[in-house]
């Protein structure tokens, strides 16, 4: 298959209607967008990103005039999320509507639905105006992309084209909400965080799991791995003495050496030193991460040591992603 780089939304809205799959920018990272009451399309999607069938996909809309066509029930718990956060990086998990096609949700009762904020997001779905099933537009398992020529390392060949955006602002995929139990369950940290959802609904609760291999997942990001570079990556506990000793360990023991740190914190030694982000600002870290997780491969490395670099608020989100780039393998 040919794949077009130089998509314009009128064109990407008609690949679309026309059962194609289409790679689009969102606020969180790029998406790779087909029908969502197709199918047909939708096998698409699963082909090119090699991805097992078992694993829902977020449905994205232009508009909440689109919801009806989406979900069959809107709680009012929802409806604020809604009021508060759309535009923007939550996903909310509600009963699905009979004209979603089933490989969507994985023959699941509920749907992931969102309106993200990116105004070339936007514009294409209002264009297409379809409810459009979009996971992130890379070959599952790896890094999602950030940027169009990530979506092109990994699925040149195998989609109709690109819509190019430029570099997406947030980094990070959807925080996803589930808003058919009670209290509403956080299912996958994203975007918005906790003390944000809280503020306008009262209490949530954490999944106590966001990998169980034997339950039906509800939600991208709760089953296999994620986020991972080519070379074993390990998550380092203890204090930068710990973190300097294993690194120059592996490296006498004649392995070459990766590590990740944030921009003003980089005098280390080892092979490779990517900055990411800056110490205090969980935002600028998201927005690299997965760049830099790509770039390792660049590389040839044997291994690949973080510190940890944040736990809370948006902090959640950028461990949860980690920890699932390692296989929660933890020194």
């Amino acid at each position: 298959m040919d794949t077009r780089f130089d998509l314009t939304i009128e064109e990407a809205a008609v690949l679309l209607r026309g059962g194609e799959v289409v790679a689009f920018p969102t606020e969180t990272v790029y998406g790779l967008g087909a029908d969502a009451t197709s199918a047909e399309a939708i096998t698409k999607i699963f082909a090119a990103k090699g991805r097992p069938s078992d694993n829902p996909l977020i449905v994205h809309i232009g508009s909440t005039e689109q919801l009806s066509q989406v979900v069959s029930e809107i709680p009012e718990t929802a409806q604020k999320l809604m009021d508060a956060f759309w535009p923007g990086p939550l996903t909310i998990i509600l009963p699905k509507q009979a004209g979603i096609a089933e490989n969507v949700t994985a023959g699941l009762s509920s749907v992931g639905v969102r309106i993200p904020a990116h105004p070339a997001a936007l514009a294409l779905l209002q264009s297409a105006n379809i409810p459009i099933a979009a996971p992130s537009a890379n070959v599952s398992g790896r890094p999602s992309p950030t940027q169009a020529r990530h979506v092109a390392d990994d699925l040149r060949g195998k989609i109709a084209g690109i819509l190019d955006g430029g570099a997406t602002e947030i980094g990070l995929e959807s925080t996803v909400l589930d808003c058919t139990s009670t209290p509403p369950m956080i299912l996958r940290p994203g975007g918005v965080t906790r003390a944000q959802i809280e503020a306008v609904i009262g209490s949530v609760v954490m999944a106590e799991s966001l990998a169980e291999p034997e339950s039906a997942p509800k939600s991208p990001g709760m089953k296999y791995t994620h986020y991972a570079p080519q070379a074993p990556l390990y998550l380092v506990q203890g204090d930068d003495a710990r973190f300097r000793r294993l690194i120059a360990e592996a490296r006498a023991g004649g392995k070459r050496v990766g590590i990740l740190v944030p921009a003003d914190q980089t005098d280390y030694v080892a092979d490779v030193v990517l900055a990411c982000g800056r110490a205090g600002d969980p935002l600028s870290v998201s927005k690299g991460l997965y760049a830099a997780l790509r770039e390792f491969d660049e590389h040839g490395l044997d291994v690949i040591y973080l510190a940890p670099f944040y736990t809370r608020d948006l902090g959640e989100a950028i461990t949860n992603r980690l920890q699932k780039a390692s296989g929660h393998r933890v020194i």
